[in-house]
């Protein structure tokens, strides 16, 4: 009996570690086009167009963004500052400015006042990975809650970027958004 229940805990163990392998990899876009410059598509002003839904799939709130974005600094050491202003549907605003900055080896770090340490992404083919630890504010008060994002780039004006939201490894829900370049 001891030995059935060692052996179930295993293969639970496995399935889901397995489970965890199983999403995309940022390496399985490395051949996608068209080819995603994070310095050259946020750079400007672009309009973007956005959705909150909780884990059944609600729509929980609509916003809208308007950023601008610019790089300064030598080849391969450049930093950009994101300025984001958003407007809820509800008639209520926000705003969060980024400083991202370029490492040698293609990976970005960047900062923003609601963010918890520092996030971490790479570019490969179309598309980018973000993770990140956001301090949200919910009901009066903060929880932290930690964002897995990728967009993608379609074309040389448009991206389209989906960030799943979750806390204690616990789907919270999803951000979707269509970004605009001016």
């Amino acid at each position: 009996m001891k030995k059935r229940l060692l052996l179930t805990a295993w293969v639970v163990a496995a399935g889901i570690g397995l489970a965890g392998c199983a999403g995309p990899q940022l390496t399985d876009y490395a051949q996608e086009k068209p080819l995603l410059d994070m310095r050259q598509y946020f750079n400007g002003t672009l309009d973007a167009y956005g959705i909150f839904t909780d884990r059944s799939g609600q729509v929980v709130k609509r916003f809208t963004v308007v950023m601008t974005c610019a790089w300064q600094g030598p080849p391969g050491q450049e930093v950009g500052v994101l300025d984001e202003a958003f407007t809820y549907s509800d008639g209520s605003t926000g705003r969060r400015v980024w400083t991202l900055k370029r490492q040698p080896d293609g990976r970005y770090t960047g900062t923003a006042g609601d963010v918890l340490g520092e996030a971490k992404g790479q570019e490969s083919g179309n598309a980018f990975r973000w993770g990140y630890t956001l301090n949200l504010p919910v009901d009066g008060r903060s929880i932290e809650v930690q964002f897995d994002d990728w967009m993608y780039l379609m074309t040389d004006k448009v991206m389209l970027n989906k960030a799943v939201m979750s806390k204690f490894g616990i789907r919270l829900g999803e951000v979707t958004l269509s970004f605009v370049k001016r």
